[in-house]
């Protein structure tokens, strides 16, 4: 990857904020400890390879059950506090283009590639992923840097591995690459960094291969 591709990307860090570490939505899958450690180390890479980091914070009335203003868990965590940022945006939805400057932030630098990680990947991250592609933008999304939890309503039960497992899968065929950290890294040096599929493709694939299709 040349330097010009490279200073044209930007890391999005959405929402990782207490509410998902010691609060009401704790993250269950990836394990916590490992998507927080992959959170700093891409903060860090970005940093040193002078691609802009964006800082997402969620923000709800001070009533709010969840994310509410001034609260413990509103507040963002250590493993972000600590690093370095070049932007910040405090967001009211799920899309953290909604309601901010992100996109005209990202037109006046340049930016044509937003790699995303951070919380939670079935909510803030897809909405944020679509709307990016909607608007022109190639996405990167990190999918141990980011997690999911288990959900339980009137339309039936999923858990946090199938939910984020899923996700992964969608966004892969359509919308964004799907990549470890360590591979994002890597493509920050000059490796080749992976590429999005097709919904054909995807869909064409698993009709050739069902059995490696894990089961709802």
């Amino acid at each position: 990857m040349s330097p010009l591709t490279i200073a044209r990307r930007a890391l999005l860090v959405i929402d990782v904020q207490n509410e998902y570490v010691t609060g009401a939505l704790k993250i269950e899958y990836p394990p916590l400890e490992d998507s927080l450690r992959h959170i700093g180390m891409a903060m860090n890479a970005a940093n040193e390879a002078n691609v802009p980091v964006i800082v997402v914070q969620q923000t709800a009335p001070r009533d709010s059950p969840i994310f509410a203003t001034g609260s413990s868990g509103w507040q963002l965590h250590p493993v972000v506090v600590a690093r370095r940022r070049s932007h910040f945006i405090s967001k009211t939805v799920p899309s953290a283009f909604v309601g901010t400057d992100l996109k005209e932030w990202l037109q006046e630098n340049h930016i044509d590639t937003l790699t995303i990680a951070g919380y939670m990947t079935h909510n803030c991250n897809d909405a944020t992923t679509k709307h990016a592609v909607d608007a022109g933008f190639r996405v990167e999304f990190l999918m141990d840097a980011a997690g999911s939890v288990s959900y339980e309503n009137r339309a039936g039960r999923a858990g946090a591995e199938e939910i984020h497992r899923v996700f992964c899968v969608v966004e892969q065929s359509r919308f964004a690459a799907v990549m470890t950290t360590e591979e994002w890294i890597a493509s920050l040096t000059g490796a080749p960094a992976p590429e999005r599929d097709t919904v054909h493709a995807s869909h064409r694939r698993a009709q050739q291969s069902p059995a490696k299709i894990t089961p709802s």
